[in-house]
């Protein structure tokens, strides 16, 4: 019960402060602060701040226990100050809270319940990393070579506390249409917009051929569009953004490819390094989640599970539905609930 309240008074003093990615220079010295506090050797580089258990042994396997502590900006809709950390009706409100304090503090509580434990079957791993909400070349993608190899995580985001087995990976696309411009009068030319409309019609169309088992179907959608100068002047250039949701079935350059080879216009990513992840049904985290009563389900969203090459698990206390939200919450129990819950699941767990 001590860690749970210190867990929560953790939260509190990181929600009243801002630390929007890029900007979370305060936020890694209070996590570095509860390490201190609990005597327990860290280290940081780029506001990511991480931990090993105290019997380290390199000849175990290591599990990752990760969350982030940056967030958003908020939104205008908050009807409250988005850093009073204040609790009403059993909930403690402010931003970040639920995306992803809740998960963080319940992870390093949870990490620091095992950190002396002589007989652990394997190693802690513990990172409190940064701009996750950017996908940031400081966030975790950017310390993965300064760690000590891991094997296997599990990444605090707001799940309910079930096993997000999949997540889908994330294409951002720019389409590019070049036409030839002339006076919209005599209709000559070749206007762009056209040309663009022609592979926007293929894109809401298409169904990729195969489908995940978890996270079903590969999503495109168009969600930007800029052409024209003038009412009268058929555009030489139209521009368009596709977001494209990629499951497992894929990886995103194979989708690249399918979509360039199917469309007019030049289709350029912007990155193809958000791929799916996914972690087998039998992996021994999953059958101890099992073992517990806890459901599988595929996550749409994206977080630091795409940087990672090794099988991952999502999950947290919390709710992805309150995520960016206004007036942004978590309820106390969820991270109390999430605490046991996480220390029972390394208990079964048999890597």
């Amino acid at each position: 019960m001590n860690l749970k309240n210190e867990a929560i008074t953790l939260l509190k003093k990181l929600i009243r402060i801002q630390s929007f990615s890029g900007e979370e220079q305060r936020t890694a010295l209070v996590i570095s602060q509860w390490f201190s506090e609990h005597d327990i050797p860290f280290q940081s580089i780029k506001n990511n701040v991480w931990a090993v258990n105290k019997h380290y042994d390199a000849g175990k396997p290591t599990l990752l226990l990760n969350s982030h502590h940056d967030t958003v900006k908020p939104n205008k809709g908050y009807t409250n100050d988005p850093w009073d950390a204040f609790e009403k009706d059993g909930k403690l409100f402010g931003l970040g809270s639920n995306d992803a304090g809740g998960c963080l503090v319940s992870l390093l509580a949870t990490f620091t319940h095992f950190y002396q434990c002589e007989d652990l079957k394997y190693n802690l791993l513990m990172v409190a990393s940064a701009e996750e909400e950017t996908s940031g070349e400081n966030s975790l993608r950017g310390v993965l070579n300064e760690l000590p190899k891991f094997d296997v995580a599990i990444v605090g985001e707001p799940t309910k506390m079930q096993m997000a087995v999949a997540e889908k990976g994330l294409l951002v696309l720019d389409g590019k249409s070049i036409g030839n411009p002339g006076h919209a009068a005599h209709g000559l030319g070749i206007n762009s917009i056209y040309q663009a409309m022609e592979d926007i019609s293929w894109i809401k169309k298409y169904e990729f051929p195969k489908k995940s088992k978890v996270l079903g179907a590969v999503k495109m959608t168009v969600t930007q569009v800029n052409a024209g100068s003038q009412h009268n002047v058929i555009p030489a250039e139209t521009t368009f953004v596709i977001d494209v949701r990629v499951t497992d079935a894929y990886n995103n350059q194979e989708v690249l490819e399918i979509i360039q080879k199917n469309t007019v216009c030049d289709i350029q990513a912007r990155s193809v390094r958000h791929n799916s992840s996914s972690i087998p049904l039998e992996h021994p985290i999953v059958k101890a989640g099992f073992h517990l009563g806890l459901t599988t389900y595929g996550s749409a969203t994206l977080s630091d599970q795409a940087c990672l090459s090794c099988p991952s698990v999502k999950m947290g206390p919390g709710d992805t539905l309150r995520s960016h939200a206004a007036d942004e919450f978590i309820f106390l129990e969820e991270i109390e609930e999430g605490i046991e819950l996480y220390i029972k699941l390394l208990q079964e767990v048999i890597l």
